[in-house]
């Protein structure tokens, strides 16, 4: 049985005006994302990928365009439309000590979606901590670390604090954008191996952004190139790798390193 579409992009677009013009970041991209399926998103930095996560969450306005979420268009979302599907659709993001408060501890940081989503009321506090222990326990973080604040704790352990933030609210979609880059190769093994696992024990539908093709290879169903703000190729991991269509494609192969 096949899965459902979550997902559908059409025609998307994000230009930005700049000092010299118009910088198209997307330019006229269109695919679909599966329930419970990991679509890859790869190209060189510039390109556009991390702008087009950003766009399907809103958290950049798309210029023009179409993102359908479960059979609906959330651009024509108003404000209190787009809070209650905040908590279906998730971020985590590339540099973890940049995207944490380094004021908040590990337990206030995991917390925090659950009070501004309004799942938790702020006098709940057993419920919260409850919840913020289980997080904590998916991702591996060790009870000790609950009042730890992000500078004393090393890249993997900030960046499975973002997992445990974003999987909090029970999310359908999440938006990876670059969650390993950041973290040394040890470290980025680790983290991979417990999104694929969360993945499958929670039923999450991933878009995974990155510049690194052998990590898409291994997580991916379907894998989209990106150059110059344009969707180029759309193929299986196996097809990607076996018989790359665009040049810009096999450029990037050709890049990788042989083992």
């Amino acid at each position: 049985m096949e899965n459902r579409e979550l997902l559908r992009v059409n025609h998307l677009k994000k230009y930005f005006q700049t000092p010299s013009g118009t910088l198209s970041a997307v330019d006229d991209v269109t695919f679909g994302i599966n329930s419970m399926e990991t679509l890859g998103v790869v190209g060189e930095s510039g390109c556009g990928k991390s702008t087009l996560g950003r766009c399907i969450l809103r958290l950049h306005e798309p210029t023009a365009g179409e993102v359908i979420f479960e059979d609906r268009n959330i651009l024509e979302c108003n404000k209190a439309e787009m809070k209650e599907l905040r908590s279906k659709m998730q971020i985590i993001f590339q540099d973890p000590y940049a995207s944490l408060n380094p004021r908040m501890t590990v337990s206030q940081a995991i917390a925090a979606p659950l009070i501004i989503q309004g799942i938790y009321k702020p006098s709940e506090k057993e419920k919260i901590r409850k919840r913020v222990a289980e997080m904590m326990d998916v991702v591996g973080l060790a009870p000790r670390l609950v009042n730890s604040y992000p500078h004393e704790l090393d890249g993997g352990r900030r960046q499975r604090i973002g997992i445990a933030r974003a999987l909090s609210v029970n999310p359908k979609f999440i938006v990876c954008d670059e969650p390993v880059s950041a973290l040394d190769v040890s470290i980025q093994a680790q983290v991979l191996n417990l999104m694929q696992d969360l993945q499958a024990q929670m039923g999450l539908t991933y878009l995974f952004i990155t510049h690194n093709l052998s990590v898409v290879k291994h997580l991916s169903n379907q894998i989209l190139v990106m150059y110059l703000g344009q969707l180029v190729e759309k193929a299986t991991p196996k097809q990607l790798f076996k018989n790359p269509v665009h040049p810009y494609t096999q450029a990037l192969l050709s890049a990788i390193p042989e083992a």
